[in-house]
């Protein structure tokens, strides 16, 4: 029998037929929607159609998810009541803003269950990636896909080829799993992984908990990638074990048995594979307007004329935008706010690590904290991180997406500058003109407590981000 990748594994798991153009029609065990949807909703009721599998659909409010109070702009509101109402009129189960599980939905689907090893995980959200840090098959689905998958339960794909990105050695000091992202995305370029889906593989992966793993295959597809992966393991069935719709009793030990075959094969053939030294990496910022613009914090502001032109001509837009200039230390950029949320970084170890480098700090410019999920926002309350934040000088406000897509009022004013958590610094991303800069939850403690991008390993002398 021919050596299989975990992808193979998975695709032919979930194939019910293959097109003579190569597309597979698969099936899809969960079907994650949020406010975004409203549109598949219209094509299912213009059609006088239901949703095929309503108990394999739910519905989660984030995109315009209020971080403070109820809606203040009736289209945000509007948004909100339009997928509550269509969760209720096709009998799926939403977790909507009165609900205490509401969070991101790349955050939530993990934190109850709903996400489990071996699964296909649709969303109309690029980074459903996310869920690939359990062994699934996880990718984000366009409008007209969505509607499909609603009326059908079924998806039309074709299978990418399979990449492999082996990370060794161990991560130095203050170093996390978004800096591993940020490295391969800027040493492989936005496109590097074009077509491909990654598996994520070695010691520095398989050391990573599995809140590391959801941020590293959340930032897979600024990579070009379809999606991520990591074959699930211990890590991976500590975390699940107990959560609300995971398998029970006999049922948890036979998924566990059928989950603990989701590995490549050893003589697994990959179409492409590159491995990256860990222990080589140092805390990460971008300069640019791409997550592909990044470099160490220790490192200068890139020369655009010791790059070829076409590359160069993109790299001047992107600093006349930031507002950056070539030779500049990276440690010297000032920062007007930070932020640390979204579905890449607002879990509870994330803001750990933030409040690890803030406790006893005040911060120098203003700023926001939004935890991923009510639950971890009650969690996070309860070890006291919020008085470490608040106290620091920083407002902490409740779950959603917030200031990662500026769709609930959360923004950064034009021209300000952010040290953000988030997934992309594209323009505009976090408002209108604003600019950001992506970095671990632990840089961005240290740019507020400084004022400035900063290194945070010098300020975690004596401390621990555990």
């Amino acid at each position: 029998m021919t050596a299989q990748t975990l992808l193979d594994k998975l695709w032919a798991s979930h194939e019910i037929l293959r097109r003579d153009d190569g597309a597979s029609l698969l099936w899809v065990d969960r079907h994650l929607v949020h406010e975004g949807s409203h549109h598949a909703f219209a094509k299912l009721d213009d059609r006088g159609a239901k949703v095929a599998e309503p108990g394999l659909t739910y519905g989660v409010v984030d995109h315009y998810a209020p971080t403070r109070g109820q809606p203040g702009d009736p289209a945000i509101a509007r948004m909100i009541t339009t997928l509550e109402r269509n969760a209720a009129s096709h009998g799926i189960t939403c977790f909507g803003l009165g609900d205490p599980r509401q969070g991101i939905v790349h955050v939530i689907g993990p934190e109850q269950g709903l996400t489990l090893p071996g699964l296909l995980i649709n969303c109309g959200d690029s980074h459903t990636s996310t869920h690939g840090a359990f062994g699934a098959l996880a990718f984000g689905i366009g409008a007209t896909e969505v509607a499909h998958v609603l009326a059908t339960q079924t998806i039309w794909q074709k299978k990418p080829a399979a990449m492999r990105i082996v990370l060794t050695g161990d991560l130095g000091p203050g170093v996390a799993a978004k800096d591993l992202a940020l490295s391969w995305i800027a040493r492989l370029g936005a496109d590097g992984a074009r077509g491909h889906a990654i598996e994520y593989a070695g010691d520095a992966v398989r050391a990573l908990s599995m809140e590391g793993r959801m941020t590293l295959c959340n930032l897979s597809i600024e990579g070009g990638a379809r999606f991520g992966m990591v074959a699930p393991d211990a890590v991976t069935f500590d975390y699940v074990r107990g959560r609300p719709f995971a398998p029970e009793g006999a049922g948890w030990d036979r998924a566990v048995e059928d989950w603990s075959s989701l590995a490549s094969d050893g003589a697994a053939e990959f179409a492409a594979e590159i491995t990256i030294d860990a222990s080589e990496i140092a805390p990460v910022v971008t300069w640019g307007t791409s997550p592909e613009d990044a470099l160490p914090v220790t490192a200068t502001v890139p020369d655009p004329a010791a790059v070829p032109d076409g590359r160069a001509d993109q790299m001047r837009a992107a600093l006349d935008y930031m507002g950056l200039s070539a030779g500049q230390a990276l440690s010297d950029i000032a920062v007007d706010q930070v932020f640390i949320g979204s579905c890449t970084n607002a879990r509870i170890e994330d803001l750990r690590a933030a409040a690890a480098v803030l406790s006893g700090r005040t911060a120098k410019v203003p700023g926001l904290v939004s935890p991923g999920s009510q639950q971890i926002k009650a969690q996070a309350e309860a070890e006291g991180l919020d008085r470490i934040f608040t106290q620091a000088g920083l407002d902490w406000v409740g779950a959603g997406c917030s200031m990662c897509v500026a769709m609930n009022g959360d923004s950064v004013a034009p021209g300000k500058r952010c040290a953000s958590t988030t997934n992309r610094n594209f323009r505009g991303r976090q408002g209108r003109g604003a600019r950001t800069h992506l970095m671990s939850p632990a840089m961005v403690a240290a740019a507020a407590v400084t004022g400035h991008l900063t290194d945070v390993r010098p300020l975690l002398d004596g401390r621990s981000l555990s």
